[in-house]
């Protein structure tokens, strides 16, 4: 018998991000079911209300999508939803909190992407600076990036506080080490930028993270990324559509469409991944990463 498909989208803000509905709606689910002001506490007993409500052979229909603001609670949720599963009462599970895995994942697949195709290597070894670090986007792509052998630095815009509590974060979390420098003078930023080969800007909307002035330090630039797609760009001079195209000495550019392309496709993928598994499925960011390495052009 066809059953009908199930996402209960469990969000600890009081509202559910209508992008993400969106998404989940379009990619397929029969029903969507929001539930706001949830707490890591809550995870256990939501997600066994929901395996339990349904025989087995329907947890495959059923979902549990997690979202918010921030990569570390959601990633404990994820472990939290995992730990109430009662085999083989089991669902699937899939955390993007405010679109960050899938966003990083599809940055660091296109920058990935761009160092292959223009300069003929990849992340292992890069120097990557990384500046809106304390947000969702900045945190995932730091774990990916350095994942994947780069040599990964965060930069902090208000000193050098909070990004070293991230950097722990990353360290207690995923036992990899990444540095934490101040980002918050404008000899600071030249200084980080004078030993760049990567790029990444993840700061808010409308926010100019680097200009180009400052982009005259970036002699070993190689690539240079930015999700911001609200003027001003986060780097200044980089097109919102660019995609692979020149920017400063030898560097390439990679803007915010370029980037929301991949995204959009990656989460979309995963959500029908999830509709189409013969059993339950786990998502987090590594998956993420996966699908987009796949994606991106």
């Amino acid at each position: 018998m066809s059953r009908k498909t199930i996402l209960h989208m469990l969000t600890p803000l009081k509202q559910m991000s209508p992008f993400d509905v969106n998404m989940a709606l379009d990619a397929g689910y029969d029903h969507v079911i929001p539930y706001t002001d949830v707490t890591l506490a809550d995870v256990g007993n939501l997600v066994q209300d929901a395996i339990f409500s349904r025989p087995p052979d329907a947890g495959v229909a059923t979902g549990i999508f997690l979202a918010g603001k921030d990569a570390a609670l959601a990633l404990d949720m994820l472990d939290a939803a995992r730990m109430a599963m009662v085999p083989p009462f089991e669902v699937s599970v899939f955390a993007d909190p405010a679109g960050s895995f899938t966003t990083a994942a599809a940055m660091v697949a296109k920058v990935e992407k761009a160092l292959a195709k223009h300069h003929g290597r990849d992340l292992n070894g890069a120097k990557v600076a990384i500046f809106g670090a304390t947000g969702v986007v900045g945190y995932c792509t730091a774990v990916i990036a350095a994942k994947e052998g780069a040599i990964v630095t965060i930069v902090g815009h208000d000193g050098v506080e909070r990004v070293r509590h991230i950097a722990q974060s990353v360290k207690d979390r995923f036992g990899m080490n990444i540095e934490a420098v101040d980002g918050s003078t404008e000899d600071s930023k030249a200084a980080i930028l004078a030993r760049a080969e990567i790029l990444l800007t993840a700061a808010k909307a409308g926010v100019q993270v680097i200009s180009s002035e400052q982009m005259r330090s970036a002699g070993k630039l190689l690539v240079a990324a930015d999700v911001n797609a609200v003027p001003p760009a986060g780097i200044e001079g980089l097109k919102v559509n660019a995609n692979g195209e020149p920017l400063h000495g030898q560097a390439i550019g990679i803007g915010p469409l370029s980037i929301g392309n991949v995204k959009y496709k990656t989460q979309a993928g995963l959500f029908a991944q999830m509709i189409s598994a013969e059993k339950p499925v786990i998502f987090d960011f590594q998956d993420a990463f996966t699908l987009a390495r796949s994606l991106a052009k």
